[in-house]
């Protein structure tokens, strides 16, 4: 790892799919470090041992989804002001709101345009 990579902001993207991570990575990995899992207690364990700048959250995920995620992050104190972005398919107004209420700070639907990614993390990262 070189050192410019420790001075970058750090990324963590929680999708099940291995092609939204890759999508990601692609989107963000020039401007940021990327870190990927696929589950709710890996990114867990992640955002306790990583400083994490921003949380990208899937909705549908097997076994603890994306909104339950966020809740129990944001029941955190040391979490409660980490920006989370809910990155998700599911696009009506309900869900948009469920988003809300569970504590995110931003929601983005799949598929996302990458420019407007960088611009959403970019804008949490300058407020850090």
């Amino acid at each position: 790892m070189s050192g410019s990579e420790n001075l970058m902001p750090t990324i963590l993207a929680v999708d099940d799919s291995t092609v939204m991570q890759g999508l990601v990575k692609q989107a963000l990995g020039k401007d940021f470090r990327v870190l990927v899992t696929d589950n709710a207690v890996d990114a867990l364990s992640m955002i306790y041992h990583e400083k994490v700048a921003v949380l990208l959250l899937d909705v549908s995920m097997p076994g603890i989804d994306g909104l339950e995620l966020c809740r129990t992050v944001r029941s955190l104190p040391q979490f409660q002001k980490l920006p989370i972005v809910m990155l998700t398919a599911r696009d009506g107004a309900f869900d948009k709101v469920q988003g809300r209420l569970a504590g995110a700070t931003e929601y983005l639907t799949k598929p996302f345009d990458a420019e407007k990614l960088r611009l959403v993390v970019g804008k949490f990262i300058n407020i850090c």
